[in-house]
């Protein structure tokens, strides 16, 4: 059998873990001898073709920024966002995997072959998002056997590992999303009730306030900018990540600015980087009551609150959860390494759920008991043209199929109808949203259905979805009087679009970043 292993692919670091022999999850160090790799990249000035992943990557941003990368998993389902290095353009899902492939490396060295996995992602991840994050790993070599949402992997790691019970609240603050999710936890029964999200919302967010407040004392000083390149935003973006984590344990952090017009010694105080991070938290706190009300939870009812994410230290985080919920949210785990720990237990149990038998028995033994019942994070539509009652016309709407925070797996269908006589063929459009207006839901792709010609209008077609406990999704259109049907699972074409094929497209991609030497 093959290692079964979890991916914590991260906005700012990155991590992996493996199932041990007795179904207990271990965090893999990296080529440097750490638990964390740093989501950074750089390529190397004399060869393109070599890529440097991690610390060494964070350090030679100072050098030439325009040849490194950071932060790539904001961009992740960005059509749009391409780095161009020498002369290829880079999109987010290869940069994504050049990270998968240096985590992929690193623990093959002492474990051999490494091949089926499951990656986190945000829980308010989009399709896109999710399917692209999907695409990184197999670029990368590795049988993505799911994918799991990050909350749902953490608390999955601490209810295997402490006693969590009842109605439980994560509220996961990493380096550049924030998702909170609720659940019903019975021991190792864990049944997800619902999630929200900002996959723009995280400490690199926090670091940026820090650095405004560095460049304005310098300009107060001096009346000139502290900041004239690349390479110096590069250097005092890392200068204001280091006051961010000195703030959390001290009241004061101190540096010197070395700027164009002069040097200059700075303190920053909790209560000013509190005060500027303050409408950040304010977001966070509206989606915290935003799940509650999807629950229909009161405040007083979540009985544990888990952090996850190396930005659950600040300490203005921690009070305002503990005023909110009146009692000190749990950090018993590593807040760092707990996705990636559940994400392998996720991994072990899509196995023994799909292949019982190529898994040993001390590792099956070890996770027979845990059961997970996750959901739908998103509804999934489709647009249509119903006759509006009122005025007899027909309006152009979004109709829901499958709806948000259906347990997994699922599976939904409803008919709709052609429009006219003789018409030879349908557009389907997959939606993503909530609610009935076009204009605010995601049109996650569109085909052309064709069909059977010189019929009459009110043709049915049977329009179905279905999402697998291991987020893949299965549209599938049928014109129930000819039996013809149109069936879609989605993935991604090389622009990063939603596509129904993308075999010749991926074998592009798998060559591109085959060829580079990830370090």
């Amino acid at each position: 059998m093959t290692n079964i292993v979890g991916i914590d692919l991260g906005t700012t670091f990155s991590a992996l873990s493996i199932l041990n022999a007795i179904g207990k999850p271990e965090m893999i160090p990296n080529a440097d001898g750490e638990r964390l790799t740093p989501s950074a990249i750089f390529f190397d000035e004399e060869n393109s073709d070599i890529v440097r992943v991690g610390i060494e990557a964070i350090n030679s941003r100072h050098l030439n920024a325009q040849r490194s990368v950071r932060w790539i998993k904001r961009h992740m389902g960005d059509t749009k966002y391409q780095k161009k290095i020498d002369s290829k353009d880079w999109t987010p899902v290869e940069l994504s995997a050049l990270i998968l492939k240096k985590l992929k490396q690193d623990c093959s060295v002492e474990h051999g072959d490494i091949c089926d996995a499951v990656i986190s992602v945000p829980a308010h991840f989009d399709e896109v998002r999710r399917k692209a994050t999907m695409e990184a790993g197999k670029i990368a070599g590795l049988n993505v056997i799911g994918i799991v949402n990050e909350p749902v992997a953490a608390a999955l790691y601490y209810a295997t590992n402490r006693q969590v019970s009842g109605k439980v609240l994560v509220y996961d603050l990493g380096g550049g999303t924030f998702d909170v999710t609720i659940m019903d936890v019975k021991g190792h029964e864990m049944k997800i009730i619902c999630s929200q999200g900002d996959h723009a919302l995280g400490g690199i967010d926090f670091d940026q306030k820090i650095l405004e407040i560095l460049e304005q004392k310098y300009k107060d000083k001096f009346n000139a900018d502290l900041i004239g390149s690349d390479e110096d935003r590069a250097k005092y973006e890392d200068e204001a990540e280091d006051i961010k984590r000195t703030l959390s344990r001290r009241d004061v952090a101190k540096k010197m600015l070395y700027g164009p017009a002069g040097n200059m010694r700075v303190e920053i105080t909790r209560e000013m980087f509190e005060k500027a991070i303050s409408p950040l938290m304010d977001r966070a706190d509206i989606l915290v009551e935003v799940a509650l009300g999807e629950a229909g939870i009161e405040p007083g009812e979540i009985d544990k609150v888990l952090l996850v994410g190396g930005s659950t230290r600040i300490p203005l985080v921690q009070q305002r959860l503990d005023k909110m919920f009146g009692h000190t949210p749990e950090t018993a785990v590593n807040v760092d390494e707990c996705v990636a720990l559940g994400a392998a237990l996720h991994a072990g149990l899509t196995t023994l759920r799909e292949k019982p038998d190529t898994m040993p028995a001390g590792i099956s033994g070890g996770l027979m008991d845990i059961n997970l019942t996750d959901v739908c994070n998103h509804s999934y539509g489709t647009i249509c043209a119903p006759i509006d009652k009122v005025t007899g016309r027909r309006v152009i709407q979004n109709r829901i199929i499958l709806n948000k925070n259906t347990p997994l797996p699922c599976e939904a269908s409803q008919t709709f109808y052609t429009l006219k006589k003789g018409q030879a063929e349908v557009e389907v459009t997959i939606t993503q949203g909530e609610g009935n207006d076009v204009e605010f839901v995601n049109k996650i792709a569109t085909y052309k259905f064709e069909l059977p010609p010189d019929r009459p209008a009110e043709c049915p077609i049977k329009v179905t979805y279905s999402y697998d406990v291991n987020q893949r999704m299965h549209c599938k259109f049928e014109d129930l009087e000819s039996g013809r049907v149109f069936e879609v699972d989605l993935c991604l074409d090389q622009d990063g679009k939603i596509s129904e094929s993308n075999k010749k497209d991926k074998n592009k991609q798998l060559s591109a970043v085959g060829r580079s030497k990830v370090e």
